[in-house]
């Protein structure tokens, strides 16, 4: 067994990953306070777990397999666009082309929740085939990728939910799980069966951060 595939850092990033795409894939399902609510939770703790690899370059270079089709990415794209509605789209000024325009350009966190997810999607499903050589191949590709992309659209992305879940003009008002404010109300966390078959809470993984800053 390679040591440097499931190393403490390693396991935790994967299984971060994995909860972030399952939490993706299960958008048609949630309402979009809920999906605001929960996906800038989980953001930061991806983030902080990819900051925390320093995966090896391999000794021979190869192209792990793909398996996010153009078809499921513009699925998942499209059902977080059609939840999040007019508030998909906002202005960013941390993209390549801003270099050639003066003004900020138009972006989409559906685009870039759906961009991270095609790496992660890949990257995770190499991992569950067992191959240690391409594990560690995904592995650096999917860091190197963190690095030069879709981290920059993660911290993005965070930045414009953060604002839609924050905004002074919300109609939201914070209350109770007993109020009458007509709002649906989540009493209990969503359990998920993790890429190592073992059961997890959405409160287990944000523990997990706790712990780590401790």
């Amino acid at each position: 067994m390679d040591e440097r595939i499931y190393s403490k850092n390693i396991i935790e990033f994967v299984t971060v990953s994995a909860e972030y795409c399952a939490f993706i894939e299960r958008t048609p399902e949630l309402e979009k306070e809920e999906f605001v609510d929960k996906i800038i939770k989980i953001l930061p703790l991806l983030y902080l777990k990819a900051t925390l690899l320093s995966p090896e370059e391999p000794e021979e270079e190869s192209y792990p397999e793909k398996f996010v089709t153009e078809n499921i990415y513009e699925s998942i794209r499209i059902g977080i666009e059609s939840l999040l509605g007019e508030e998909d789209s906002y202005l960013e000024v941390f993209q390549t082309d801003m270099k050639y325009s003066e003004e900020p350009l138009a972006a989409s966190i559906s685009e870039g929740l759906a961009d991270i997810y095609q790496d992660l999607k890949d990257f995770i499903s190499v991992y569950r085939l067992g191959n240690e050589p391409q594990m560690l191949e995904a592995l650096y590709v999917c860091y190197e990728n963190f690095v030069s992309y879709w981290g920059q659209q993660l911290v993005n992305v965070l930045r414009a939910l953060h604002g839609i879940k924050y905004s002074p003009d919300s109609d939201e008002e914070e209350c109770d799980d007993h109020c009458d404010c007509g709002h649906h109300h989540h009493t209990q966390a969503n359990n998920y069966t993790d890429i190592f078959g073992r059961q997890q809470s959405e409160d287990d993984i944000f523990n997990r951060l706790n712990d780590e800053l401790d």
